[in-house]
């Protein structure tokens, strides 16, 4: 334990970061960066690993939690306090000057503690610039460093965005930091230059040994470059691991989509270690109780095609691309589709089966199994929740109750109950919500922000604006992320039940 608490630089506990108007952009971010690390935070857009870069950096202050630098809280710390540096997306490089100035900038400003010793052997302490010779000394060896040797006179306005990129970084390392930051620095660059500047920036790491802290939305960039990723989503962490860990072993079913290509079908637990789904009964390796809805997972590469009648299940080839190193291949199987990769192509139409292992196959809880909420009913007999209002059955609140014509409940008893106001439990399945483009239409109004394929439907998210409810639902159709939608629910398919006893 004292060794593990050695090698830790820097450490997040419990932090928050709300905004203004009400933003949790971080909630409850707990964990640690070991020294000489390369570590990544991997998410969508607005799930919060940019504010907890920036938070780290002193750009931002967590609104609760601090943040531990080698065992000091440095929450409060002003940004030039701290030992960290930082490489965004943006350059920000100074187009007047050319190589050699942009990356000694910094230095020019730096100032040091110099101690002399005057006649009398006493010690004189002064706070002094660098030298030129110093200053040109370090940027050598940056320029070294991001192979930009011979640079040093170049205007920046006639690089390439890859070597603009690595002057920004050879900024940075000038300073000679314990941690280096970069935000999506390769967001900018084409594709084949990313990829030749993600093998760069892992061999410049191994060469300075210190710290990286990374950002980026790019999972490839991410399993590429790690140690270690850290994927988020909604300002919260989802998995912590290595690139081998989060992409063999998702620990849901957002991280199993989020991370490569998956196949995520809906199965059932049918007995110890075996679960059924596309209509098979599979060994697995996982534990869960009898009869549990779960979701399963299987990379496509990790399906072995047979012939038709000599594996597990039988289906027909319904699409087949060529990718470069392999085939995918989509298989039906009744209405689901199966993704398979493999560097043997079996044509549109021919009748095939597959056999997938047990180690092959990854379990995990569902995530939602219906949707929850608190409400309240109106005067109107109508039900409030989720940023919503909906028509309901207010009778299944009170057994073989009624609605008399003022629309006071009678229950079986004969007593009259005013339920405006009252506050009620809402449950609603994930197959009993449709969705609209025609905002009038429903009760409650917001973005599709997740779209999950589990192989033969889709599973939605869909976000309102005020509270940020989520509407979690399945459907057979497609739809985009960010389309504007109305919430519909069939009166029928609310439930209700009371949050406590009305007192008649």
């Amino acid at each position: 334990m004292a060794n593990e608490k050695k090698e830790k630089i820097i450490e997040l506990i419990g932090i928050k970061r709300e905004f203004e108007d009400g933003t949790v952009a971080v909630d409850n971010v707990d964990l640690y960066v070991r020294k000489g690390e390369f570590i990544t935070f991997l998410g969508p857009s607005g799930c919060g690993k940019t504010t907890t870069l920036r938070m780290i950096a002193g750009f931002d202050k967590p609104t609760e939690g601090k943040i531990l630098l080698n065992g000091e809280d440095i929450s409060n710390l002003p940004p030039n306090m701290r030992p960290i540096n930082t490489v965004f997306q943006r350059y920000a490089l100074f187009p007047h000057l050319n190589v050699y100035d942009n990356i000694a900038f910094g230095l020019k400003l730096k100032k040091q503690k110099v101690t002399y010793q005057d006649e009398n052997g006493n010690e004189i302490v002064k706070i002094e610039k660098l030298s030129k010779g110093e200053i040109a000394q370090k940027v050598e060896k940056a320029l070294k460093m991001v192979d930009l040797e011979g640079f040093e006179k170049r205007s920046v306005a006639t690089l390439s965005g890859g070597q603009q990129q690595r002057v920004a970084i050879a900024r940075a390392i000038v300073n000679e930091p314990k941690i280096l930051l970069l935000d999506e620095p390769l967001g900018a660059l084409d594709l084949k230059m990313r990829k030749d500047m993600q093998l760069e920036l892992k061999e410049m790491h191994r060469k300075l040994g210190i710290t990286f802290i990374y950002v980026t939305h790019d999972q490839e960039e991410a399993l590429t470059m790690s140690d270690t990723i850290v994927v988020m989503k909604d300002g919260v962490i989802q998995q912590i691991g290595t690139p081998t860990d989060i992409y063999n072993e998702p620990k849901n079913s957002f991280v199993a989509d989020f991370i490569g290509e998956s196949n995520i079908f809906s199965g059932t637990m049918v007995g110890d270690k075996k679960v059924r789904f596309i209509g098979y009964n599979f060994d697995c390796v996982d534990e869960f109780e009898k009869n549990e809805k779960v979701d399963v997972v299987v990379r496509p590469e990790d399906i072995f095609l047979m012939d038709a009648d000599k594996g597990q299940v039988k289906g027909k080839i319904i699409s087949s691309i060529f990718k470069g190193v392999h085939y995918e291949m989509v298989m039906l199987v009744g209405k689901t589709e199966v993704v398979i990769q493999d560097t043997v192509e079996r044509k549109v139409g021919e009748e095939v089966s597959i056999i997938i292992k047990p180690n092959d196959i990854h379990i995990m809880s569902k995530e939602f199994t219906s949707n929850k909420y608190l409400g309240y009913i109106t005067k109107k007999n109508t039900v409030v929740f989720g940023d919503g209002e909906f028509e309901c059955d207010v009778t299944q609140l009170y057994p073989n109750s009624f609605l008399d014509d003022e629309g006071y409940l009678i229950t079986a008893e004969g007593e009259k109950i005013d339920l405006t106001d009252v506050d009620v439990n809402v449950e609603v399945g994930l197959k009993d919500i449709e969705i609209s483009d025609d905002q009038e239409k429903g009760g409650a109004i917001g973005n599709i922000i997740s779209i999950i394929y589990k192989g033969d439907h889709y599973q939605l998210i869909v976000r309102t604006d005020e509270n940020e409810e989520d509407y979690v639902f399945d459907t057979e159709y497609t739809w985009n992320v960010n389309d504007r939608v109305s919430i519909i629910i069939p009166k029928e398919k609310i439930k209700l039940t009371l949050k406590q006893e009305i007192k008649k």
